[in-house]
């Protein structure tokens, strides 16, 4: 077997690529607007407008802009995004009629989601790949929590077009 040294020129080079290639990872996309799902950030398009969410967002730790999904019929939000205790996206646009499914990403412990109105909640629980969906009809700002971790930010929002 031969023993190879590696001299500082080929370190420096060969870093420089692997930085290079993995800035470069993501750039390759589509562009259409995203597929209509999973929170993942890649290629999504946000509402030329926000909507005013009347400080909803202020305490979030989740909330850059609002990711427009409007003409899906369906919409995947992660639970547990980011290091555990957020919505990915945090907030969404979509049309009358669409489907929201939250899935649990098994991350950040045991979530739920619960409307501020009323209108939905799902069980609270931790288990990847755990689903809860609710149909939006009614347009306007539709604010939720995850109950068990409100109070460090984790809040969501669903606006209907």
């Amino acid at each position: 077997m031969t023993r190879r040294t590696l001299d500082r020129r080929t370190f420096v080079r060969t870093t420089a690529a692997l930085g290079a290639a993995t800035a470069l990872a993501g750039c390759g996309g589509s562009g259409d607007g995203g597929d209509g799902g999973s929170g993942d950030g890649g290629g999504q398009q946000f509402l030329s407008e926000e909507p005013d969410y009347d400080g909803w967002f202020d305490d979030a730790n989740n909330y850059e802009q609002t990711v427009d999904m409007t003409g899906s019929d369906s919409v995947t939000v992660d639970v547990g995004a980011g290091e555990g205790l957020a919505f990915g996206p945090a907030a969404v646009a979509v049309s009358s009629g669409t489907t929201v499914t939250w899935e649990w990403t098994g991350e950040g412990g045991q979530h739920n989601v619960s409307g501020s109105d009323g209108d939905f909640e799902s069980e609270t629980i931790g288990e990847e790949g755990h689903t809860f969906e609710h149909t939006f009809e009614e347009s306007g700002i539709h604010t939720y929590v995850c109950t068990p971790h409100e109070a460090v930010g984790m809040k969501g929002a669903v606006y209907v077009e």
